[in-house]
């Protein structure tokens, strides 16, 4: 049986160093999964020095080179969804993230629903690595007995920059179900211990990628996810996520530049300087606090006409279109309220 895994001096030093959060990830993979073609303690040193990272992938990839010639049948680790480590990982290596980094808290309990299956539609913003989502799967599961699996885009599955970043099927094992029609039906039909709830975002990568003068301005909504519920009749929860706006601050898309490197989105900002040089910071983000709303659970096909077969694509998008105005109408509402507690605290400030 494999012991727990226990943070020492070096996985609290890459806690608190940026470039070291790629190591902490790895490292605690290879304690449950050892994997012979993964990084090893040279290469993580290097990844701690500013272009370490290029040497490191360079003597990974010709060590897997000579690797294939003496063992060229090197094991493959199976990639299936693994429960006993999407656990581990959640209690060993996010809640620390989340707890002290992040600082997330979950508002609005009593419209949590005490049973599933659940599609959670949240907005997304960042133009990093999606924490406010994986933050939010691991306050969900902690209110309630629940398989919690993010939707995500190919890219985290296939890009070759991801693959040699973290451990080959890492998005897969931890949960992650691809943004694709087959994988959308599986996660749906499949029966399961746990009720299953699937984290969506409405916004898809127009959300995230919509950069920092409009990082409060909710994007068109896709109403995949409408027709998803309406089809499974799976209640919608929405969410809105305050706090998420500064994983990535300051922030501005190159679309060309994305489309040339095979990427949805290219952020450009002050940061970017910092991760040519430490490229493993690709999966940390700035700290902030990270607030979740719970909205009221909806139920899409009591809107729906009661003689229709089937909803239509309009009525759908229509539908779409009227979520996001509520979210946005929420979103400036708590803008404000904000506001107004940083009036008053600055006032008594004065006035003391």
């Amino acid at each position: 049986m494999i012991q727990p895994y226990r943070f020492g001096w070096f996985d609290w030093f890459c806690l608190w160093y940026p470039p070291g959060w790629l190591i902490l990830f790895n490292r605690h993979w290879q304690h449950y999964k050892p994997d012979v073609n993964g990084w090893n303690g040279l290469e993580y040193g290097l990844f701690l020095l500013p272009g370490g990272f290029y040497l490191a992938l360079a003597l990974r990839w010709l060590r897997l080179q000579v690797r294939s010639l003496v063992q060229p049948s090197a094991p493959i680790l199976t990639t299936e969804p693994d429960p006993v480590y999407q656990k581990a990982f959640q209690e060993e290596i996010l809640t620390p993230i989340v707890d002290r980094y992040f600082r997330a808290t979950l508002h609005g309990l009593e419209r949590l629903p005490a049973n599933g299956p659940l599609l959670v539609a949240m907005n997304h913003a960042g133009m990093c690595f999606p924490w406010d989502f994986v933050s939010l799967g691991l306050l969900l599961s902690r209110q309630r007995d629940w398989s919690v699996q993010p939707l995500a885009h190919p890219i985290f599955f296939d890009h070759p920059w991801l693959m040699w970043w973290l451990p080959r099927g890492w998005a897969h094992v931890l949960g992650g179900v691809r943004a694709e029609r087959q994988s959308l039906a599986v996660t749906t039909h499949t029966s399961h211990a746990k009720a299953r709830v699937l984290l969506y975002a409405p916004e898809s990568w127009r959300g995230l990628s919509k950069g920092w003068q409009q990082r409060y301005q909710l994007a068109t909504f896709d109403p995949s996810f409408l027709r998803l519920s309406l089809r499974d009749r799976v209640p919608v929860l929405p969410v809105v996520c305050i706090g998420s706006e500064l994983l990535h601050p300051l922030t501005l898309n190159l679309p060309w530049l994305a489309r040339w490197l095979g990427m949805p989105l290219f952020p450009l900002s002050p940061l970017v300087l910092v991760f040519v040089l430490f490229p493993s910071m690709g999966v940390w983000a700035m700290r902030t606090r990270l607030q979740y709303h719970i909205q009221p659970i909806q139920q899409p096909w009591e809107q729906a006409a009661p003689d229709a077969k089937q909803t239509s694509t309009r009525t759908t998008y229509q539908m779409a279109a009227a979520l996001r105005s509520q979210l946005q109408t929420v979103i400036d509402q708590l803008r404000r309220k904000g506001s107004e507690r940083v009036e008053i605290c600055q006032s008594d400030d004065e006035s003391g």
